[in-house]
């Protein structure tokens, strides 16, 4: 029997309607409207669909960049991962991050629930979720929430960042106060940016990837400016530093791999026994590195990667 076309547009409302309380479950507000994000694919080579009917083609890996950062940070690695792993990989821009909307709020739960929009509006199944530093506590957000569906989140990747609550380095803030600085001296040119930015930064690649966001100035717009909200960002500082579930509150049993920087303090033994306790499926890999351990040590960031993926794969599902 074939549906009546009123079933149906019943149907696809009552689905909606599902959706929009899962959403609003998922963000424990009704307040907290989700956004588009923007974002890449890197499809597999021969692929021209993520469609998860294709038998020969893993599933999803979805990218999560940290504070400052954006999907153009992991362009190189999504493509290697999609070669190497076959499946596809999208990377995100966080909100008010990268080219994605500016919005007011920019708590985890804003975040996870911009996450789950973004899975949900793009029918993404079995996702092997990665994120690094902010990203990180996104992904563990978006993991830990009673109101997640069963079927969408089958890994979890969590780099050089701990599931607790402590105020976050003053660095941030110095950054945010120096691109403040920038756009006040009306620079043109990234290198004028970048002579000014010294006073708060002497790490070169650490310099580059901050003004990564900056845009330089034109015949007709002189000036240049930082494409992130500035005002938006300071704001959301101490809630970067936080996380939304308490300790002993909520768990996840599915597969979790932590990667730490072995030079990095973001996990260290004040909060490392946090990690089992919320992720208790979990493994931690360390790599030589400070915390931009996937930009320090990208190669063999990626065999713990592949590895990982590779021994908890599974069959290609059909429906």
């Amino acid at each position: 029997m074939i549906p009546s076309r009123s079933f149906l547009s019943s149907s696809w409302k009552l689905k909606a309607c599902y959706a929009t309380i899962r959403r609003r479950a998922f963000a424990s507000s009704s307040t907290i409207t989700p956004v588009d994000l923007e974002f890449d694919l890197h499809a597999p080579s021969g692929s021209s669909t993520h469609s998860n009917t294709r038998k020969d083609v893993g599933d999803p890996l979805v990218i999560l960049h940290g504070l400052f950062g954006s999907k153009r940070n992991w362009k190189s690695l999504a493509k290697a991962f999609s070669r190497e792993l076959h499946r596809p990989v999208y990377t995100l821009d966080l909100r008010n991050q990268g080219s994605s909307p500016h919005v007011p709020g920019m708590t985890y739960l804003h975040m996870a629930a911009d996450v789950l929009h973004f899975c949900e509006t793009h029918k993404l199944k079995h996702v092997s979720l990665m994120g690094h530093s902010m990203g990180g506590k996104v992904a563990m957000a978006f993991a830990l929430n009673p109101a997640l569906p069963t079927s969408l989140l089958s890994n979890l990747i969590v780099v050089d960042i701990a599931p607790s609550i402590g105020s976050i380095s003053d660095e941030f803030m110095g950054y945010i106060d120096a691109m403040r600085a920038i756009e006040a001296e009306g620079f043109k040119t990234r290198k004028e940016a970048d002579a000014l930015l010294q006073k708060w930064e002497k790490d070169p690649s650490i310099r580059a990837f901050l003004l990564t966001n900056f845009i330089p100035g034109t015949t007709h717009s002189p000036h240049g400016k930082f494409q992130v909200p500035l005002g938006t960002l300071a704001n959301a500082i101490p809630e970067i530093g936080s996380f939304p579930y308490k300790l002993g509150e909520r768990t996840w049993e599915g597969n979790t791999l932590f990667i730490k920087g072995q030079k990095s303090k973001y996990i260290n033994r004040h909060n490392i026994h946090t990690l089992h306790d919320y992720f208790p499926n979990m493994e931690l890999e360390k790599l030589d590195t400070g915390h931009w351990v996937h930009a320090e040590d990208p190669h063999n960031f990626r065999i713990l990667v592949a590895n990982f993926l590779n021994k908890h794969s599974k069959e290609y599902h059909t429906s």
